[in-house]
């Protein structure tokens, strides 16, 4: 038996994401959702459950009905939870102990995109999972059965489980945006219920994202909440990304805290209480993340940019935390280990309500770097990740270069590092050079240039 192939370039590595109506249709949903269900079948047999999710973008009710559709018809037991955050359904799916969990979101991507999150068995469902899912529906691998389908509410359980974390010290002024993305809900209602005074922008769901771009780690969305803390004097300001599972932070002065500054003081914290752990974040971070870890205790990790390859790596190393430079973060010393940005701000919340520091002093504190943000630049999916071999392999034949090709090329010189890796989420080219002087910095971006053009490939735009 044999089917239609659906666009292969949806079925990415961690997760499915295409343009709606164009690589991603509402009947490969549904295609999908018999293909993972049947996956799920063939593991997990009888009186299996599948917890369904959906983020705030037009398209998501309309493709959740068709997963739901898909799902059901292999036997599936399917659990339908309300419009939310990731986090959400992943919280869900823990909960319910279920066989798997699907998420439809396009999570930071632009408001025509959209796609699917996974789970299986509790862990994450990324690379050869998602390519299975791909030939399943080219040789119409179905199983077939006769599921049902139930509403799941979990907004009320998932907020008070946040709360349950939240421990209160000194009041803090914090100013929030969630973008118009999954969160808005959750977060007005949270926000009554925290000590302190809390002001909030952007807070009703809206698909079509009309204030920014929901994604908190590109600098020029978090102008809104850069006026929002300076108008009321706020301590510091919190984003969130379309769907909830990236964090933005910057503080009072209106200076962005990256992924890899906000690591540095989560983890000190988690060291303070489990001395020695693991602790990851991935290729893009500053030196400056790995060498204040080893100096609190812990065992700095460097791997692969992309959720499911940390949740997964650090599973694999039961690591108390781990986080990317885009705001992923993942707690498991008294969480779940999936990357949920409302919890870390929770987990923030604490640990400035009880320092003597603010934030401010935090960032200040940290050795000083001058680094280009994550500049991503146009990059065809069919060219990128060869032009990163080409590099990989230029750089091989120089024995003088030390290179780490965990993901990608990461290149270490005298003035510091620079990283050339190709995105698993969209057609670009992602690029950061980090160095500890401005003429440093600037050797490094030469290199980086001097490397693309070797491969046909124009200079990005470094700010």
């Amino acid at each position: 038996m044999s089917g239609d192939p659906i666009n292969p370039s949806i079925l990415r590595e961690y997760d499915i994401r295409g343009v709606v109506g164009e690589t991603l249709l509402a009947e490969d949903v549904e295609r999908i959702g018999r293909a993972f269900g049947s996956i799920v079948a063939d593991k997990f047999g009888a009186g299996r459950t599948v917890c369904v999710g959906y983020d705030g973008r037009l398209s998501s009710p309309e493709l959740a009905e068709n997963l739901i559709v898909g799902l059901a018809s292999t036997g599936t037991q399917v659990l339908v939870i309300e419009q939310g955050p990731t986090p959400l359904l992943y919280f869900a799916t823990t909960m319910q102990k279920a066989a798997g969990g699907m998420m439809i979101t396009g999570s930071h991507n632009p408001p025509d995109y959209n796609g699917i999150k996974m789970m299986l068995g509790g862990k994450s469902f990324f690379g050869d999972d998602i390519q299975e899912i791909g030939r399943r529906i080219a040789q119409g691998d179905y199983v077939e059965g006769e599921g049902s389908v139930g509403m799941l509410p979990m907004v009320a359980a998932y907020e008070s489980r946040l709360l349950q974390s939240f421990d209160p010290g000194k009041e803090l002024n914090v100013a929030w945006d969630p973008g118009n993305g999954a969160t808005g809900d959750i977060v007005q209602s949270l926000i009554e219920k925290l000590s302190g005074a809390h002001h909030l922008i952007n807070g009703e769901v809206d698909g079509t994202f009309p204030n920014h771009h929901p994604d908190p780690t590109v600098e020029k969305n978090l102008v809104q909440l850069k006026a929002l803390v300076a108008e009321n004097k706020c301590d510091l300001g919190i984003g969130f990304d379309g769907d909830g599972d990236r964090i933005g932070v910057i503080d009072s002065q209106g200076r962005v805290l990256w992924g890899d500054q906000l690591m540095v003081i989560w983890a000190r914290d988690v060291l303070s209480r489990l001395p020695g752990s693991p602790i990851i974040a991935d290729v893009k971070a500053s030196k400056v993340f790995y060498d204040e870890v080893e100096k609190a205790g812990g065992d700095a990790i460097m791997w692969k940019t992309g959720h499911s390859l940390i949740k997964s790596r650090m599973a694999e190393l039961k690591a108390p935390l781990a986080g990317e430079m885009s705001g992923h973060i993942f707690f498991a010393d008294d969480y779940y280990g999936f990357d949920d940005a409302l919890y870390a701000a929770i987990r923030l919340l604490n640990i400035l309500g009880h320092s003597d520091q603010n934030l401010d002093q935090m960032r200040d504190a940290l050795p000083q770097m001058v680094n280009t943000p994550e500049v991503r630049f146009d990059c065809p999916d069919e060219r990128k990740f060869s032009l990163v071999e080409e590099v990989k392999a230029r750089l091989a034949a120089d024995p003088a270069i030390k290179v780490n090709t965990i993901d990608g090329v990461r290149v270490d010189t005298d003035d510091g590092w620079w990283l050339l890796r190709a995105s698993n989420t969209q057609p670009v080219l992602v690029v950061r050079c980090e160095s500890d002087s401005d003429a440093g910095l600037d050797r490094l971006k030469a290199l980086v240039v001097e490397q693309l053009a070797l491969s046909g490939m124009d200079a990005p735009d470094f700010g």
